[in-house]
């Protein structure tokens, strides 16, 4: 059983309620993660929901997994809401009911403590993302220097988050052969949430981009290898090591810099500065959910950020 000990995410240990379980319990903990959950993202968040909840109530005296109630989980809650968002708590507290929902099944607790327990109240309709204008967008992608291999990929990746309404995971897990012809036109093909493929054919800003990427650093050929990639270090020329979505956000901010754009964007900027600029040039809101490949439209609404140009014209109503 030694060899179980750590957690799918090497930085967590099991925690302590678990680690003085019997075998049956720890086993059913790491079959959580390492079984129903097939995010990393998902796997790491919820890792640390639930090490971080086991951790606060062996705090509080409990003994063992069997002994954590209701109103453990309760002021946990109440407790995480003094310190986090909303958003972030109902997160957490997912983790910890699926979690317990797990050992339920396989017989390591009776009951779910969780499984009763609310998270506070949360109504989102419209987005926190912020977004770029089109000229602002235009700016930033011409400022690029694209004399370098960097600038080829900083611009090829932030126009196929711009046109594709492309999330930057979805993105930096492409493959150069998921930038194919189809129809006489370049097409990308995204790997999204859930295992979804989502196939887009590229707007001709967008087709001039990555071509221009892959001819000037020569990935054409190497078709299974990463699309986007880091810089190796003392040569200035693409390595072979896919781009860390920390790294994307890095690069964002310093081209954002260098463009002289106060909006302090992200990653996810791009996809809501797309959807909107579509929508104002006459777009559908049904059309941009599939491009986007959203399940509803509610989501791709999130997105649409066109109510701010109202409230900007209103606003400068107040002449006084």
């Amino acid at each position: 059983m030694n060899q179980l000990a750590p957690l799918p995410s090497p930085s967590l240990a099991l925690p302590a309620l678990i680690a003085s379980a019997d075998e049956r319990a720890r086993l059913r903990f790491l079959e959580f993660f390492a079984v129903t959950i097939r995010n990393p993202h998902t796997r790491r968040a919820y890792a640390r929901a639930a090490g971080e909840f086991l951790a606060w109530v062996a705090a509080r005296g409990v003994a063992s997994i069997a002994g954590v109630q209701p109103l453990h989980v309760a002021a946990w809650i109440e407790a995480l809401g003094r310190e986090v968002s909303a958003p972030s708590v109902k997160q957490q507290l997912a983790g910890v009911r699926h979690l317990f929902d797990w050992l339920v099944t396989g017989q390591v607790v009776p009951v779910n403590p969780a499984a009763s327990v609310r998270g506070p109240a949360h109504s989102v309709r419209r987005g926190k993302t912020p977004v770029l204008a089109p000229d602002e967008a235009r700016r930033l992608l011409d400022a690029i220097d694209v004399t370098t291999p960097a600038g080829l990929r900083d611009r090829a990746l932030i126009g196929l988050m711009v046109y594709s309404f492309a999330r930057i995971g979805a993105a930096l897990a492409m493959r150069v052969e998921d930038v194919f012809v189809q129809n006489r036109r370049l097409w990308v093909r995204l790997h999204e949430k859930g295992g979804k493929r989502h196939e887009m054919p590229c707007h001709h800003n967008l087709e001039h981009y990555l071509a221009e990427y892959l001819d000037g650093c020569g990935l054409r050929e190497d078709r299974k290898g990463p699309l986007f990639r880091t810089i190796a270090r003392g040569t200035k020329r693409l390595s072979n090591t896919p781009l860390p979505q920390a790294n994307a956000f890095a690069m964002v901010r310093r081209r954002a810099v260098a463009a002289e754009i106060e909006t302090a964007i992200g990653n996810h900027s791009f996809r809501a500065t797309g959807i909107t600029t579509y929508l104002k040039n006459g777009g559908t809101l049904e059309t941009a959910a599939t491009m986007a490949n959203h399940s509803s439209t509610r989501t791709t609404q999130l997105y649409d950020r066109r109510p701010d140009d109202v409230t900007l014209d209103e606003v400068e109503r107040v002449l006084i």
